[in-house]
């Protein structure tokens, strides 16, 4: 009798919690997306930016091309919010689907070697990149909107 109030608690919530699960998956053959974002050290934004779109969207645009990714769109925000809300720049990139999303590239060493020549300065400067990044994080997301009438 003492665990009937903790188990209608636990009841009155437990809908509440699975409503908020992840989304459902869609096929795998269907399109995927994933945003990534990243936080740079204060000051760094436009060097990131600038070794961003040098050193790794060449690499993204052949990824379009070869059919592996559909788009990439890069945005920031207009507008700042709290330093632990902070992001400066996303990257939102729809895949050919969700195998392709969360399996390596096995032509990006080549892809990367074609396109930067001299390694050495490719990976320095990719180094710095990474250097003055205070964050990174992957979101997989699910369009759940419902389809038009």
């Amino acid at each position: 009798m003492r665990n009937l109030p903790l188990a209608l608690l636990v009841f009155a919530c437990a809908p509440p919690l699975l409503a908020q699960g992840a989304p459902p998956q869609l096929a795998p053959d269907q399109p995927y997306s994933m945003e990534y974002y990243y936080k740079v050290q204060w000051g760094h934004q436009q060097e990131f930016l600038q070794l961003f779109l040098k050193n790794h969207y060449p690499l993204l645009q052949k990824n379009v091309e070869s059919g592996r990714m559909l788009s990439v769109k890069i945005e920031q925000p207009a507008n700042h919010t709290t330093e632990d809300g902070r992001w400066d720049y996303r990257v939102t990139i729809r895949f050919k689907n969700s195998t392709v999303a969360t399996t390596a590239n096995p032509d990006e060493e080549r892809l990367i070697k074609q396109l930067w020549p001299d390694q050495a300065k490719y990976i320095r400067e990719e180094q710095r990149r990474f250097e003055i990044l205070l964050g990174h994080w992957d979101l997989p997301v699910t369009d759940i909107t419902p389809p038009k009438k």
